[in-house]
């Protein structure tokens, strides 16, 4: 069995295989039902959760497995006891463990430090890996490649904005360009990570603070909500620094062809104008459905050599 804590910890091989098989679950072209056939699954969610939660919980029952779950306090975590000694316990009835804490990444090492149940990070305060294979399905599903597309990420520089960059970084040719408000860019950490991968890879990796001249040809323009989940902005002033950074669609002036992915929820008339997000260039709604793809090739991926 094997964890997916970070995107940092996949290989090259092991990211494309997961994206191609959430493709392939997403197409339709594979069978489906007893990939987990007599495991049991475990979701354990310390924050609210629509698309995540209702994905894993699907992907684990469409493959087959029996499904447990944890709200927020039910575990005794909130009595004292350590995650290493509940994750030791867990290890012991759950086969795999999918956990959103919105925190701390050390807390998913915690769980992962037993040897018997795999766990998925579902998304922790620095990173949503999840997210990132979900939206690497659709575009391969949408274009038939990941290679070479040029993508404009417009929003704060969040969880899920830091998954994109550090996987999309590692494809060929890719051009990631975000455009972020000043204060809120992706964590300096974290965008040299993608930059040293683009570098590998012959991708490229932008950052810039302003939405002065829109991106022009992009194949994808890709925004989230402005209050991530389970945080908050000390400026009171915020929603000021980041009202030019609404997707309307005038950024369709310069790339008429590109198409629309957020990760969802949407705060229409805020982050996006209901115009866009239901728009003909929109795929937000496949992008959701296509968590539960990418949610079956990593729970299966994570107990493929038990």
């Amino acid at each position: 069995m094997r964890h997916l804590i970070s995107t940092k910890d996949l290989t090259d091989a092991d990211l494309r295989a997961l994206v191609e098989r959430g493709a392939e679950f997403s197409r339709g072209s594979v069978r489906s039902g007893d990939q987990l056939a007599g495991l049991v699954a475990g979701i354990h969610f310390l924050k609210t959760s629509t698309r995540t939660r209702t994905s894993f919980s699907s992907a684990a029952l469409r493959l087959g497995a029996q499904l447990v779950s944890f709200g927020p306090g039910d575990l005794q975590t909130n009595t004292g006891e350590t995650l290493e000694d509940t994750a030791e316990v867990l290890s012991r009835m759950l086969d795999l463990l999918v956990v959103r804490t919105a925190g701390d990444p050390a807390e998913l090492r915690a769980f992962a430090r037993q040897d018997r149940m795999a766990v998925v990070n579902a998304m922790t305060a620095d990173e949503h890996p999840t997210q990132a294979i979900a939206d690497l399905t659709t575009m391969l599903t949408h274009f038939g490649r990941v290679e070479g597309l040029r993508v404009c990420y417009v929003g704060e520089g969040n969880n899920s904005a830091a998954a994109l960059a550090l996987t999309l970084s590692r494809y060929p040719d890719v051009q990631l360009e975000l455009r972020t408000p000043p204060g809120y860019g992706l964590d300096p950490g974290t965008l040299r990570r993608a930059q040293h991968n683009a570098r590998a890879s012959g991708a490229r990796v932008s950052e810039t603070h302003s939405m002065a001249s829109p991106p022009q040809g992009v194949d994808v323009i890709y925004t989230t909500r402005w209050q991530t989940t389970g945080t908050s902005k000390p400026d009171p002033g915020w929603r000021d620094v980041f009202a030019p950074f609404r997707v309307t669609t005038a950024l369709w002036d310069r790339s008429p062809d590109a198409v629309f992915l957020h990760d969802l929820p949407a705060h229409r008339g805020e982050d996006v104008t209901a115009e866009v997000l239901d728009g003909p260039h929109s795929l937000a709604f496949d992008q959701s459905e296509n968590k539960m793809y990418a949610a079956m090739a990593v729970l299966e991926w994570c107990v493929a050599k038990r």
